[in-house]
């Protein structure tokens, strides 16, 4: 019987298995933000525990609140930036070099296919789409990670969702994950793996592929993972320090994670994607999926754009072709976070930052802020925001205001009219 990408990960990054269902992994990267690691430090200080297993292996950013918005933000930013220096890990990223870490981590080629990644962050699983096993986890398991370089996991099963056909134009990898966690429900992959397959992942971009893995958890997904190819190795050459001399050779030695053709899942979805039209998730869950046709006309009072889900090269562009040369509704608030400071200076060399400032857009720091009501953009109780990110649970972005996530060329679109509305009929 052949064998899945993560079953191939799990045997090959095997330290113990003191139990049958418990695997005890090695990992070849620890991923650190401001908000969860410094509960970790804090406690590894406490016991006389203050080391690292690797700090090459480490990397930390400042990403959740940039900069600081109070003393208690600043004062987790300096317990994280301290034990950065103290243990000398070079990949810490501070404000102004900084970024969403789900965007920064892979723009600076610290994922690649086959490794093992855990942080203190649901979201890890966006880096799955390089064909890597990267989860969430919990503050002992980080703490354990920090100092021992290991984390135990149930081996999951996995869940073969096949994407078919190909998109039409004003259809992107947001509205594919959305159909996908309409179809799967908020607990549909819980305590699996789902991998993404079929010609509409071959044809995505990187960037896209991150979309789409990044979601995954919102079906109750340990990870979303992809196939790494040719397009994988097309982002990571440039980032990798000469670990392959083409792009062939790369691909070529990617492969052997790819899962066996007669590898054994738990369940294999068809999902045919001719037909899909921009999508968005209104209500509270993010399996509440309707059409943004059927949206229309709803009132906004905020537009956001960023996050580690949509503030991505791509994302920006998209949206930026929506409003060029048109202004965002006086009666919205229309925000703009690049997702990362490397992001923020291309985006500022294509012009496209003068395009959303010339709409009426506030461009702010690279940075989670407003996706989970820290800073940039909290709603107050009663308001709507038509937003790029990935949760719209109640009270998500500010106690009280709704969120409706959507696509950034819907989300422009909305910012453009005062309501939501396809972008065709503006």
């Amino acid at each position: 019987m052949g064998k899945t990408l993560v079953e191939k990960i799990f045997e090959t990054h095997l330290r113990d298995q003191p139990f049958e269902e418990t695997w005890v992994l090695n990992l070849d990267a620890v991923f650190c933000h401001e908000i969860t690691t410094p509960l970790a430090v804090k406690d590894l200080v406490s016991r006389g525990l203050d080391r690292v297993f690797d700090p090459a292996k480490i990397k930390a950013v400042i990403d959740h609140v940039s900069p600081a918005k109070d003393s208690l933000t600043a004062c987790q930013g300096k317990i994280l930036r301290d034990w950065a220096r103290r243990h000398h890990i070079a990949g810490f990223f501070d404000i102004g070099r900084n970024g969403v870490c789900h965007a920064l981590f892979p723009e600076k080629g610290f994922v690649r296919p086959g490794y093992t990644v855990i942080m203190g962050d649901s979201h890890t699983c966006t880096h799955g789409a390089f064909g890597a096993f990267a989860a969430g986890v919990g503050t002992t398991d980080l703490e354990v990670g920090i100092l021992k370089g290991v984390c135990a996991f149930k081996k999951p099963g996995t869940i073969r969702i096949n994407l078919e056909g190909s998109l039409r134009s004003g259809v992107y990898p947001k509205d594919v994950i959305l159909a996908v966690i309409g179809r799967l429900g908020v607990s549909g992959a819980a305590g699996r793996v789902i991998e993404f397959r079929g010609p509409v992942i071959s044809a995505m971009s990187m960037e896209g592929r991150m979309t789409v893995c990044n979601m995954a958890v919102e079906a109750g997904a340990t990870s979303g993972v992809c196939m790494p190819d040719g397009v994988t190795a097309d982002y990571l050459l440039p980032v990798t320090g000469g670990l392959y001399s083409s792009r062939e050779e790369a691909a070529d030695d990617f492969r052997q994670w790819w899962s066996d053709d007669d590898a054994e899942y738990a369940g294999v979805i068809d999902m045919d994607c001719s037909g899909l039209v921009p999508l968005a998730a209104a209500g509270y869950k993010p399996d509440e999926i309707q059409p943004i046709r059927d949206l229309a006309g709803t009132k906004i009072d905020q537009v956001y754009i960023g996050s580690c889900t949509n503030g991505r090269m791509e994302d920006l562009r998209a949206a930026a072709a929506v409003i060029r040369g048109r202004s965002a509704d006086p009666s919205v608030r229309a925000i703009l976070a690049p997702a990362t400071a490397e992001i923020y200076a291309r985006a500022l060399e294509e012009g496209l930052i003068g395009d959303f400032a010339a709409a009426g857009f506030c461009i702010v720091s690279p940075g989670c802020g407003a996706c989970l009501g820290m800073s940039n953009g909290i709603l107050a109780e009663g308001e709507v925001c038509a937003s790029t990110t990935n949760r719209n649970f109640w009270g998500r972005m500010g106690r009280g205001g709704s969120i409706c996530l959507m696509s950034p060329a819907s989300a422009a679109a909305a910012a453009v009219a005062g309501r939501i509305i396809p972008v065709e009929d503006l």
